[in-house]
């Protein structure tokens, strides 16, 4: 398929919007090898919601750094392939990938207030995207597209507000600026919102959430969520794949993964919730044992061994396989038949 026919939006044969297989991004640093994302697969569909939680360095940023190809030095993607709409992102030259960036696949980076230049007024930060991705448009037209794409986000007196510098607006309107920014050149297929609740009180929290939903079902089109947050999750996506030291531990539907918890990492995550996920229970907080490992010095077989109650020297082999348990249900546990049998 040529990079044309996915900016008009053509269908294809492929049964997922994004499939990611086999991919490995390492950093080469002068103290080793960091092998930040290390062999994850995972798919995201149509008009789906699909969350990447996990701690923070566990490589969430780094494989929606990957999809967009946006690796900062000495960072390099060493393996796999990336297929938007059955196109591998990974074959194509760079001024191919910045025609997709921004027009086909979208991101919301963390911590809005560092993201957004605070010298500069957001409708002109909003306009310079226009005019690198559209130099045929007239800047009365950039000006009312500004408007119109900061009124689709909520923002009241757009207008007014294109003038305003990004220190005068609350943390929520920026994250609607941000937002904005990343859908203001079309309707993107896949847009990846980093953290994008992070820092805001909960009724913005709510708000932002409330958004990008709505976007999914207006714009149609699909979201990669990551964060660290279990709650958030649970309000927002319609799966989830659960993070550990550059690998994905375990994948299902969220309504799956928080009634049936399999992995040991995912149990101990949701245990560590208040009254351990569920409501009613008055209990004291859980912390799992132990720390993530070093990434420069990962030892052979489950990443996860040192912190498991389950573990035992089966386990130091090679790193277990993701596999499916369940229907739509992956796991990567060795142990898992003793696990799901308690």
């Amino acid at each position: 398929m040529s990079i044309n026919s996915m900016q008009e939006g053509s269908e294809t044969n492929t049964p997922s919007l994004l499939q990611i297989n086999n991919l490995k991004t390492q950093f080469f640093t002068d103290a080793g090898v960091v092998r930040a994302v290390d062999g994850i697969n995972l798919k995201v569909q149509k008009q789906e919601i699909f969350a990447l939680v996990g701690e923070s360095g566990c490589g969430k940023s780094i494989t929606a750094r990957s999809i967009l190809r946006l690796i900062p030095k000495p960072g390099r993607i060493v393996s796999g392939s990336i297929l938007l709409d059955g196109v591998d992102l990974l074959e194509l030259k760079e001024p191919q990938m910045r025609k997709l960036r921004g027009r086909v696949i979208s991101m919301v980076f963390q911590e809005p207030m560092s993201s957004l230049n605070p010298v500069y007024r957001i409708g002109n930060q909003i306009d310079e995207i226009l005019l690198a991705h559209h130099r045929e448009m007239t800047k009365s037209a950039r000006r009312d597209r500004v408007v119109e794409i900061l009124e689709l986000v909520g923002i009241p007196s757009p207008e007014q507000r294109t003038n305003n510098y990004p220190f005068e607006l609350s943390g929520g309107m920026r994250q609607r600026v941000m937002i904005a920014m990343a859908l203001v050149c079309g309707n993107p297929k896949l847009l990846i919102a980093d953290e994008p609740t992070t820092a805001l009180d909960v009724t913005i929290q709510a708000q932002i959430l409330e958004l990008i939903k709505d976007l999914v079902k207006n714009l149609g089109m699909s979201v990669i969520l990551i964060t660290h947050d279990l709650g958030v999750v649970a309000e927002t996506a319609d799966r989830v794949a659960v993070m550990y030291a550059g690998s994905i531990v375990e994948s299902a539907l969220v309504s799956e993964l928080f009634n049936k918890p399999l992995h040991p990492y995912t149990r101990g995550l949701i245990r560590s919730l208040p009254y351990g996920g569920k409501t009613g229970r008055k209990q004291p907080l859980y912390s799992i044992p132990g720390n993530v490992p070093n990434l420069l010095d990962l030892k052979p077989g489950c990443k996860f061994y040192d912190r498991c109650q389950y573990a035992n020297e089966i386990c130091l082999g090679n790193e277990p396989p993701l596999q499916e348990v369940e229907t739509d249900h992956l796991v990567r546990c060795i142990r898992i038949n003793d696990i799901k049998d308690e």
